[in-house]
């Protein structure tokens, strides 16, 4: 039997609530401390009622305060805080004078003067409606903030998801005018059987770029089987010379990265380590476990760098494509700190090594 999970909700997720709760709390609140000093002091009971009329009197000032206020808000700020001293004195003394009324209708006896009767209520009234009012203006400049804040977070959201799209799309023309072109030159040769199936195998390449968002994550399982779509076109291009491997621990086959992340790191190595080589050379694709982080290499057996040095964080030369600058940026967008990006050349190949926060994927953790 599933038990569904209360999700608390914020206070002020609803505002017209939040607001009549705390309307009625507060003067709520008012009334019983006002009644427990009077209570205290002495006072008969019946000395309760100028309490409760006060209360009512200030609960229902304050609702037509807050229909001025909103519309203050959306004023000038002269305009805003003239007005809005100004109504608050205005309500003060009409609560005020309905409580003078009140006590003095109750107290018929009583020798207290009308004036004194009014500048003592003025004093509390005015004493109320102006904290009400200042904390009217203060929720709602706290929530002015907050939704600023979350507009900010949902646009640098859209900004970061723009840009990790843009770096994806990056990708695909250059890929897409090779096949073109060596799908071109198989039907100028007339040979429709093999144009046919690498035409198949871009429809199902592209298929599966278009099914995920260009911001999505996928496993690295998931990430391996696309590549080995790209490299059964690529292999109809070079045949035996394009030699792939893939040594992935089942550890770690369920991490998530970036879709499409080692793609270019492939295109790469076919186009600085196959393509010069008439013998072609050898693409492997490694992912192990390293800590709390998962560690790809990617690696070929061509020339590699000429200074055969290990080379950190760097600017990619002019020789080494569009490509890894590209990776390295969509790193920087989905990890922040938490990545590492190392190019390592040696005269025997070139490496790329990734290493990335290890996320597993949650269906394996269920599964598990």
């Amino acid at each position: 039997m599933s038990v569904t999970r209360i999700q608390p909700q914020p206070f002020f997720a609803d505002k017209n609530r939040a607001f009549w709760n705390l309307q009625s709390l507060g003067w709520a609140g008012a009334f019983l401390l006002r009644g427990s000093s009077t209570i205290a002091n002495g006072q008969s009971f019946s000395s309760l009622i100028p309490v409760l009329i006060s209360t009512v009197t200030g609960y229902s000032v304050t609702l037509l305060i807050a229909v001025a206020f909103r519309y203050l808000l959306k004023q000038r700020p002269i305009v805003t805080w003239g007005v809005s001293i100004l109504t608050v004195v205005l309500a003060a003394a009409l609560v005020a004078f309905i409580d003078a009324w009140v006590f003095s209708t109750q107290n018929r006896s009583g020798d207290t003067a009308g004036v004194q009767l009014f500048l003592g209520a003025f004093y509390l009234s005015v004493t109320l409606i102006g904290a009400w009012s200042a904390l009217y203006y203060a929720i709602n400049f706290y929530l002015t903030v907050e939704e600023q804040a979350d507009q900010l977070t949902r646009l640098e959201t859209q900004a970061s998801s723009a840009q990790l799209a843009m770096l994806r799309y990056q990708l695909n023309p250059h890929f897409l005018f090779n096949t073109l072109n060596s799908i071109s030159t198989l039907v100028l040769l007339k040979q429709t059987d093999r144009a046919n199936a690498m035409l198949s195998r871009l429809s199902s390449f592209l298929r599966y770029t278009l099914i995920n968002e260009p911001t999505a994550q996928v496993t690295i399982a998931q990430e391996v089987e696309t590549l080995k779509l790209y490299l059964e076109i690529e292999k109809m291009r070079f045949e035996e010379r394009l030699r792939p491997a893939f040594v992935i621990d089942p550890a770690v086959s369920h991490a998530r990265l970036p879709s499409l992340l080692l793609q270019p790191l492939v295109e790469n190595a076919i186009k600085y380590a196959v393509t010069p080589k008439e013998e072609g050379a050898d693409i492997t694709v490694t992912a192990q476990p390293a800590g709390d982080n998962v560690r790809i290499i990617v690696s070929d057996t061509g020339p590699g760098l000429n200074d055969g040095a290990i080379k950190p964080h760097i600017p990619m030369s002019e020789g080494t494509g569009v490509g890894l600058p590209n990776i390295r940026d969509r790193l920087i967008q989905a990890f922040g700190e938490r990545q590492r990006f190392e190019t390592r050349s040696t005269p025997g190949g070139f490496s790329v090594i990734i290493e990335i926060p290890l996320n597993m994927d949650e269906r394996s953790k269920v599964a598990a």
